[in-house]
């Protein structure tokens, strides 16, 4: 089943970036939804459907990190988080006529993701979730809309620039990660650390040669630190990040599909990662297709 792409979508899709055509949206969200729009949107899913629920109740329950730079990140003083998954969260609202002021954002960890959604404690979970078989065999995950892979975080002057360079060094990660034991068969020496932002201080001090983990998560620390910290080497693993969602609603893979990839033929995709891990200075890359719904 495929379902019709709302108006919505031309009104900047809900971003939270300084777009010219939503007006001066900055870090508080998107432009607002006009209400037609809303209508148009809610009109458009089918009766008893998630998404027709979520559409006429104009709002929406997303999870994200609020620990993680570039990726999902919420401060002290922040009213909403910031980061490349958000953007995603808010294309997604923006598709059902929902204003970004009218999501609400749920801090998600890694251990409570597939519990938040079977509880029904969120409605979608953008947490730099990777599709795997053994979390699709409990939550819908659809997707990807980012593929990603294990790399390098190294000072800016580091010569560093090869896998092969890791050897006899010290690589730092999140203590008990599989990055750990990754970057130790590649002959590095490992050292880990409760949380990513101890592991980062360690490469700027000079403590620790390099960081490893996934590739987003390293840019969005590149990208708070671009004169002192950058990404080095080729992904060496392969991390598919997915949208969660409720197997009491398949009926959302599709529509999260085709939101998806119309936010990619539109550019807004590309605007939303330029604005957030692109800020690391790497290039916009190619977005992924997404898998089809069973």
């Amino acid at each position: 089943m495929r379902f019709t792409t709302t108006k919505a979508f031309v009104l900047c899709a809900g971003l939270g970036l300084a777009l010219t055509a939503c007006g001066e949206a900055g870090n508080s969200g998107g432009g607002d939804v006009d209400v037609d729009v809303a209508k148009d949107a809610a009109s458009s899913f089918a009766d008893g459907s998630r998404m027709k629920e979520l559409a006429e109740d104009g709002k929406i329950t997303i999870g994200v990190k609020f620990d993680q730079p570039g990726i999902g990140f919420k401060g002290a003083t922040d009213d909403q988080p910031q980061g490349f998954d958000p953007e995603v969260g808010r294309i997604l609202a923006a598709s059902l006529g929902i204003e970004s002021d009218k999501i609400v954002w749920k801090e998600t960890i890694s251990d409570n993701r597939e519990p938040f959604l079977q509880a029904g404690e969120v409605d979608i979970v953008i947490a730099s979730y990777s599709i795997t078989d053994e979390r699709r065999k409990v939550v819908g995950q659809a997707g990807p809309y980012y593929v990603t892979g294990q790399q390098l975080l190294v000072a800016k002057d580091s010569s560093i620039s090869t896998l092969a360079d890791v050897k006899g060094k010290e690589v730092c990660s999140v203590t008990g990660s599989t990055s750990l034991d990754n970057i130790k068969k590649e002959g590095a020496v490992p050292r880990g650390f409760d949380t990513y932002s101890e592991c980062v201080d360690q490469v700027v001090d000079g403590a620790v040669d390099a960081m490893t983990t996934d590739g987003a998560i390293l840019m969005g620390y590149a990208a708070e630190q671009p004169d002192a910290l950058k990404v080095a080497v080729d992904p060496f693993s392969e991390e598919r990040y997915g949208v969660g969602y409720s197997k009491d609603h398949p009926e959302m893979c599709q529509w999260i599909v085709d939101a998806l990839k119309k936010s990619q033929d539109d550019g807004v995709w590309a605007k939303a990662f330029e604005a957030t891990l692109g800020k690391s200075g790497v290039e916009t890359p190619t977005p992924p297709s997404a898998d089809a719904c069973s």
